[in-house]
């Protein structure tokens, strides 16, 4: 494999551009502090067992789960969390009611579950969750992605939801993963794509494993059909028309999906689903600006990995990592199939540079779920989580030098390769576990981006960053649409850092930082939608912010280390700096 290393990187290095600063640059000679995560969850009381409800049948579903996501819905300015629990399987009873867990965040740094009072204790057998605003109420609303009937939960406003799923229409009853909020036709409402995996039900369950040695594994995802995803179009009176068909997004036959982010890859001012599939192609829907998509995938280079074949998709993620200002994608694989990295080349073009940037290698022997772009350090150069554990709870049985539970994985952004720093980063990354879902935010306002990591048939994982707002200069962005979708999916902003004194026209870069608000990404999974822009040694910064609609604006000098309110057409509307523990 090292051998394919050098030989593979010396040709991609040579094709890649890479305009960002490395962390060497920006930060001089002198060391930076040292940052690491914490295992925080048992003290901020995020108490959340996932229970799969498994008796050694091995149905399909069992290991699959489950999501998690992060958001303010309660309206307080504080980011909480969402849990996705599985239910009874046919054979297993819990004793005690298995049900999502909502933790409401206090500010101080302790969460409080408030699921019954919330009403949000969904008792579906749990896949996925993503929050966004789809009714612009200025209220976080809920979808919840169940194998069997979703649900879509409509913030109240006064610390309760009520179940919209009727009224709406978007109760699809597949198997849903994971989904994701975008305002595909710019008409200022949210619209939904919601992925659907395989063809399976209790009563088509099937003997998987070695019947010789009466092993029963968890089926591979061949072993059952595709089924077509569904994309909703909010007609902005509460409800929603199923136009996957029409879109062209239906396709069943191909599709096992797992995974779905928005983005505009090509460029062109309106958003993209691309769609990590389970042993079969990867979708990359263009957005052709009339209402329909087409699949551009196999001409883009983004629907097999460089040697021509399907892997088996689970989460992934889109980010500018090395700051050309054009979105590229991970898609986190099976084990022995690594986790691939497409680099956007422009006009339409990817091209794997998975070998080529060191991501390969530290990903051979796991299997990825939850991943997420994040600059975890505040360099200005993004880095990557992957959230690792095997689907098969016997591995060991049918595999050498393969484990159940894993390490997850951190990969520090060194300009134009990866460095997989796990084992540097503290408690947080110690554990070996059975991850899934994964999401990001800042929970405790301190200026850097912590982690929520679940785990299947696990206690989930509150990873606290310690030492990321001392490490470098930061800038927090949420955006409110007026026009535009108030969430402001969707929108993006180029960051341009300024360094300390600087004069007009002096950057700390070439190119700016680019990104793009997502509602849902990751495995089942969303993650806050306020952007987190790492600044490096820079003080301040400059904004473009290209809003969904096509409003363009330019704002003047920020002060870092602060996190802003921006509203669309006024400006910065509120500030704050940073919370000390």
């Amino acid at each position: 494999v090292s051998a394919v290393l050098v030989a593979v990187g010396a040709v991609a290095l040579a094709l890649l551009t890479t305009k960002s600063s490395t962390a060497s640059t920006l930060l001089g000679t002198a060391q930076p502090p040292r940052v690491t995560f914490a295992r925080a969850s048992e003290n901020a009381g995020l108490h959340f067992d996932h229970v799969h409800g498994g008796t050694g049948q091995r149905y399909m579903v069992e290991t699959m789960g489950s999501g998690v996501s992060v958001a303010d819905l309660d309206g307080d300015g504080w980011l909480d969390v969402y849990f996705v629990q599985s239910a009874a399987t046919p054979e297993f009873q819990s004793p005690q009611t298995l049900h999502n867990v909502f933790y409401r965040n206090l500010g101080n740094g302790t969460f409080r579950a408030a699921s019954r009072i919330s009403r949000l204790d969904d008792l579906g057998y749990g896949m996925g969750a993503t929050a966004a605003d789809y009714d612009n109420d200025g209220f976080t609303d809920l979808y919840v992605t169940n194998f069997g009937a979703n649900r879509l939960y409509r913030n109240n406003g006064d610390g309760t939801f009520s179940d919209a799923t009727g009224e709406a229409g978007v109760g699809d009853e597949g198997w849903g993963t994971s989904a994701a909020w975008a305002d595909i036709d710019d008409d200022g409402n949210l619209d939904l794509y919601v992925v659907n995996y395989v063809d399976f039900g209790w009563d088509n369950h099937k003997f998987c494993g070695s019947a010789e040695r009466n092993l029963r594994a968890y089926c591979h995802p061949d072993v059952y059909g595709g089924v077509a995803d569904v994309l909703y179009r909010n007609q902005g009176d509460g409800t929603f028309a199923d136009v996957a068909a029409v879109a062209g997004v239906a396709n069943a036959r191909e599709g096992k999906g797992l995974g779905v982010v928005f983005g505009d890859y090509d460029n062109d001012g309106d958003l993209d689903p691309y769609v990590a599939n389970d042993s079969t192609r990867n979708f990359l829907y263009l957005n052709e600006g009339d209402g329909t998509f087409f699949d551009n995938a196999l001409l883009a280079g983004v629907g097999y990995n460089q040697d021509g074949k399907a892997e088996a998709g689970m989460g992934t993620d889109s980010a500018d990592f090395d700051g050309d200002g054009r979105l590229d994608v991970v898609v986190t694989n099976l084990d022995l199939e690594t986790n691939t990295l497409y680099h956007n080349q422009g006009q339409g073009i990817f091209s794997d540079v998975t070998f080529a940037t060191g991501v390969a290698e530290p990903s051979l022997l796991y299997v990825g779920f939850g991943t997420n772009w994040f600059d975890y350090d505040n360099d200005s150069d993004i880095d990557l989580f992957v959230a690792n554990g095997h689907i098969i709870d016997n591995v060991e049985s049918f595999r050498d030098n393969v484990t159940y539970a894993q390490p997850n994985h951190l990969y520090r952004n060194e300009g134009a390769v990866f460095q997989e720093v796990h084992e540097a980063m503290g408690p947080g990354f110690e554990p070996l576990k059975v991850s899934r879902g994964s999401s990001i935010g800042d929970l405790d306002k301190d200026g850097d981006i912590d982690l929520i990591v679940t785990n299947n048939n696990q206690t989930a994982d509150y990873l606290r960053n310690d030492g990321g707002n001392l490490a470098g200069h930061w800038i927090q962005l949420r955006l409110v649409g007026r026009t535009a979708n108030r969430a402001a999916a969707g929108a993006r902003v180029l960051v341009i850092p300024l360094p300390a004194g600087s004069t007009p026209g002096a950057a700390a870069r070439e190119l700016p930082i680019v990104a793009e608000v997502k509602a849902g990404s990751s495995y089942c999974s969303s993650s806050d939608l306020q952007l987190h822009i790492g600044l490096g040694t820079a003080s301040a910064a400059l904004l473009t912010i290209h809003w969904p609609g096509g409003r363009v604006e330019r704002l003047g000098r920020l002060v870092g280390n602060r996190a802003y309110v921006l509203q669309e057409a006024r400006g910065v509307v509120a500030q704050r700096g940073p919370t000390s523990r």
